[in-house]
């Protein structure tokens, strides 16, 4: 039963694989003279699966995970403008690492209390993160953004034109990398910890296990992935701005992540996809009243599909199987 139940796991893993690289392809195909969006959309895909790592499976509440992001994209920015460091893979390196100090030094405060206080703990983050950026001005650039980045050739290969084909390829393999690194760190032993502890943390603490040790370590898991996101971006874009720290990031991440459905990883990169495609599209064709179209679609989304696009997608074919 056991190995009949990791097998349909696998099975499931590898479809979610080639399903985002025939998705990638479809992509590219299509919209050849707009992958600079597409890009950024992978970029902001690594920061709801973060966030979908601690709210989805931890059930931590936070408003505050841009500031991984945004630690991301800064290190990986200044290790190309003050340090030289322009090699593509390792100003990812660089940006996974600066995520995950800063997913560190975000969990250990955040971790500190529950529920409502967590959630202003995490807003008091995100705030203290963007006017540290702000007022280094002479590294970040400040309020005027940090540009001259100039990541060299991919391979010593592949330039970073201004079509963006580079950076979208290089984008569609990183989250094929993390993501199915992803799915296999859910799936462990650690990952059904991080779910006993969202279920029940007081009956997971009697039984012996390390309940904030865990979440913290999910914690820096989180921001090592929304580092390369970070990182991602300031490749692509070449300058980093104080909106990778934006509180108003952080909210549309947990927005994007709710319409896709938590604590499944496919929701939060269906999410991303509609909610960035669909503001794409309406804020082209309504410049004036794009937001309410946003938001009406957010409403018949939580009014219609409580779980999410894929979480009642999932439930509802779940339901269908169990009555044949």
């Amino acid at each position: 039963m056991a190995n009949a139940t990791t097998r349909t796991a696998v099975t499931r893993d590898l479809i979610g694989l080639v399903a985002i690289i025939v998705v990638a392809g479809i992509g590219y195909l299509l919209f050849p003279n707009n992958l600079a969006l597409l890009t950024r959309i992978i970029a902001i895909a690594f920061l709801v699966l973060s966030l979908d790592l601690v709210t989805g499976f931890c059930g931590i509440a936070t408003l505050g995970h841009a500031a991984l992001f945004g630690a991301g994209a800064y290190a990986a920015g200044m290790a190309s403008v003050h340090f030289g460091i322009n090699e593509p893979i390792t100003m990812v390196m660089v940006g996974l690492i600066a995520g995950a100090v800063a997913g560190l030094i975000s969990g250990a405060v955040v971790l500190r209390a529950h529920g409502l206080p967590q959630l202003v703990l995490s807003i008091a983050l995100i705030h203290l993160f963007h006017e540290l950026a702000n007022k280094a001005s002479s590294w970040t650039g400040g309020s005027d953004g940090l540009s001259g980045i100039t990541p060299d050739p991919l391979l010593g290969m592949f330039e970073f034109d201004l079509w963006g084909r580079t950076a979208y390829v290089f984008g569609v393999v990183l989250l094929l990398i993390v993501f199915a690194v992803l799915t296999r760190v859910v799936r462990s032993p650690f990952g059904m910890l991080c779910r006993g502890i969202k279920e029940d943390p007081i009956r997971i603490r009697a039984m012996g296990g390390a309940v904030q040790s865990t979440l913290l370590r999910m914690y820096i898991i989180s921001g090592a992935v929304a580092g390369i996101g970070g990182a991602l971006n300031a490749i692509s874009t070449q300058v980093v701005g104080l909106d990778s720290l934006s509180f108003t990031l952080s909210a549309e991440s947990l927005v994007m992540l709710v319409l896709g459905g938590t604590g499944s990883l496919y929701g939060g990169l269906i999410g991303t996809v509609v909610f960035m495609w669909f503001e794409d599209l309406v804020s082209a064709a309504n410049p004036f009243h794009w937001l309410t179209m946003v938001g009406a679609l957010l409403i018949l989304v939580v009014l219609f599909a409580p779980r999410g696009l894929y979480g009642s997608a999932a439930a509802y074919f779940t339901r269908r199987g169990e009555r044949r």
